[in-house]
């Protein structure tokens, strides 16, 4: 006993790091849990998908491809498929493939020509196939697809009546989009986001669905990078500002069109549809507040966890908590998301825990002189007794956070309190939680 008592000391001592500027402090911690978000996040949805072939190519097939890869200039229709799918099959390769070497071969203007032969689509499809994996590959290798100017035309290709080069060309748009907020803003200026809805249909193949949200999910990934002012001089640094400023009003423009479409999404059968459309939603949450307004507007926010998404759901929602304005902290509360937020405190992820409690936390800190109100649900719905147990959890980020929420919330002390402890005073207007009105509804994730 006596030990656990000392362990138990030694935790709370070193959550109130006595002596450490408690601003500083709160600042590195919020850095950090946004930063392990978007990591987490990322590890569920790659940027940029290679498209492998079915069976793995003996060293000596690659030999042999390679010199066939030359012929993809000839005048033969027949040879010069040849070549290009001789290409596509090394790029598809799933070890190391020879991505550099064909660059520097000469091919990828061949490859962007041959996307022009609609009287060939098989050719069509073989190109677009093996600049799909060029740009699956890093930043540079993306770029070298974009500089030869196959976006256009990969756009061109969305209206084909072939369904698997029109497939395939969302593919090659969604690694293009995956590789950052530049490349997404290009490709955006030139139309996409009109043609990638129009897939949207109850006719469209499920695989296909797939790949269209999984590009919806990299519109919405990107965040604009802030300018570096200590580096620039006053005029760069205006440029910079107009930059972002015309690049953000691009991206809400599109979301205008996005945010819709994945309101019918959310109501897919398909799970792998699903979880994507959610993960979108959960960048859109953890943007500006124009951003989230969009998504509270169109109505899903009650609607998220029906359909076995509680984890991408949780993402989404503590999102909002961190970077929504009071009255929008406060439409979630009424749309019952604590008794759901403390629900799953009891999973096995502590990344996702940790979302949790960051989210309860945050709706606590929003809620001022109204937390009472919150704290209520808490209990009412056994949240109290799960975040109890967390304090002896073996992560330390998260027995901290249930520390604090429980030693700040319901402790019920008014002893002389640690200021790292204190929540940050909320600015204006008033937060009137009712709870007998917010457990009417009802919201499971």
């Amino acid at each position: 006993m006596a030990e656990n008592a000392d362990l138990d000391n030694h935790r709370i001592k070193s959550f109130k790091n006595k002596g450490r500027d408690v601003e500083t402090m709160r600042r590195h911690r919020n850095d950090v849990t946004v930063e392990l978000r978007k990591n987490k996040r990322d590890k569920h949805l790659l940027k940029k998908r290679n498209v492998p072939q079915e069976d793995s190519l003996e060293d000596s097939d690659i030999d042999s491809d390679f010199k066939g890869v030359g012929n993809a200039v000839s005048d033969n229709a027949v040879v010069q498929l040849s070549a290009v799918q001789a290409a596509r099959k090394l790029l598809s390769s799933d070890r190391n493939p020879p991505i550099d070497d064909l660059i520097k071969s000469g091919i990828l203007p061949i490859l962007v020509k041959c996307l022009e032969r609609d009287d060939n689509p098989s050719l069509q499809f073989e190109a677009a196939w093996a600049l799909t994996n060029i740009a699956s590959g890093t930043s540079q290798q993306t770029q070298a697809v974009v500089k030869s100017n196959a976006v256009p035309l990969f756009l061109r290709l969305l209206h084909s009546p072939h369904q698997n080069v029109c497939e395939q060309a969302v593919w090659a748009l969604g690694n293009i989009i995956g590789d950052g907020p530049q490349c997404r803003d290009y490709v955006i200026s030139l139309g996409v986001v009109k043609p990638l809805l129009s897939f949207i249909n109850p006719s469209i193949p499920i695989s296909f669905l797939r790949n269209v949200t999984w590009v919806i999910v990299n519109l919405c990934r990107n965040k604009e990078p802030p300018p570096p002012m200590e580096t620039v001089q006053e005029e760069e640094c205006l440029s910079a500002f107009r930059s972002i400023f015309s690049s953000l009003y691009l991206k809400l423009f599109s979301l205008f069109q996005i945010v819709p479409a994945l309101c019918v999404l959310l109501y897919h059968t398909d799970i792998n549809i699903l979880v994507d459309t959610v993960w979108a939603l959960s960048y859109l949450t953890d943007g500006g507040n124009e951003q989230i307004q969009m998504v509270i507007d169109s109505g899903v926010v009650p609607f998220l966890g029906d359909f076995g998404t509680q984890k991408e759901a949780a993402w989404t929602i503590s999102n909002l908590t961190i970077s929504g304005r009071k009255d929008q902290v406060e439409y979630l509360v009424q749309q019952n998301v604590v008794p759901p937020f403390c629900s799953l405190l009891s999973v096995k992820d502590p990344q996702v825990v940790q979302v949790l409690l960051d989210g309860l936390k945050n709706v606590l800190i929003m809620a001022g002189d109204e937390a009472g109100t919150i704290t209520e649900i808490i209990e009412e719905c056994g949240g109290l007794e799960k975040i109890e147990n967390l304090q002896q959890h073996e992560n330390e980020d998260i027995y901290k956070l249930a520390f604090e929420i429980i030693d700040q919330y319901f402790s019920g002390d008014d002893i002389d309190e640690d200021p790292s402890l204190i929540p940050e005073a909320t600015q204006g207007g008033t937060f009137d939680f009712d709870p007998a009105s917010s457990l009417q509804k009802e919201f499971k994730f």
